[in-house]
């Protein structure tokens, strides 16, 4: 019971620390009026217990005003994302996941929010291994290493194709996100700059 009460003090604390430092960084995620809490109950039973002599949950409101709820029942994919890269970069220098991966963190955002959410996870890769699905440049800029999927499909089936891109593909892959379809030198130039950047 010592130890559960020992446990349950270190929880309090480090959940304060977290709270204050990943609200910080969701500020600069465009999330500053999401409030996040980090709820510590009390398990019924008073037999000691693996994990503690507390459930813990993470609960979120994403609208001024409104009550904090679990994040799971009211937080969109995007916002989970970057929640979860918010508290991933907290985090990160005490981790000890070996690969995470971010399947579109950059959903509802764009512009400078988007070059914040890039910088975040190339900060993150240099303490674990990050792979991160985007159609964001900005975001993709940031990588170190670029990966193209492609899909081609006839009347009888899908395929899948990854593609590894060297440099200057890298510059083109950029300016088409950034462009569209005609690419120009300008377009060019400008994937350029942010690959350098």
């Amino acid at each position: 019971r010592d130890d559960a009460a020992k446990l349950a003090r270190q929880r309090r604390t480090a959940a304060r620390k977290l709270v204050k430092q990943a609200s910080a960084v969701l500020a600069s995620l465009a999330m500053e009026q999401c409030q996040l809490e980090i709820a510590l109950a009390a398990r019924e039973s008073a037999n000691p217990h693996p994990h503690g002599s507390e459930d813990v949950e993470f609960l979120i409101s994403t609208n001024p005003g409104a009550p904090t709820q679990a994040l799971g029942k009211i937080a969109s994919g995007g916002e989970l994302s970057r929640i979860s890269l918010a508290i991933q970069v907290v985090t990160a220098s005490t981790s000890t996941v070996p690969s995470m991966i971010f399947d579109e963190v950059d959903v509802g955002i764009g512009g400078a929010v988007a070059e914040v959410v890039g910088k975040l996870l190339r900060a993150l890769a240099e303490q674990t291994q990050v792979l991160c699905v985007t159609h964001l440049p900005q975001v993709a800029a940031q990588g170190q290493h670029h990966i193209q999927v492609s899909k081609t499909s006839d009347k009888k089936s899908v395929e899948t194709r990854l593609s590894l891109l060297r440099e200057e593909e890298k510059v083109q892959e950029i300016a088409r996100m950034l462009g569209g379809v005609k690419i120009t030198e300008q377009t060019l130039a400008h994937a350029r700059e942010m690959l350098d950047a």
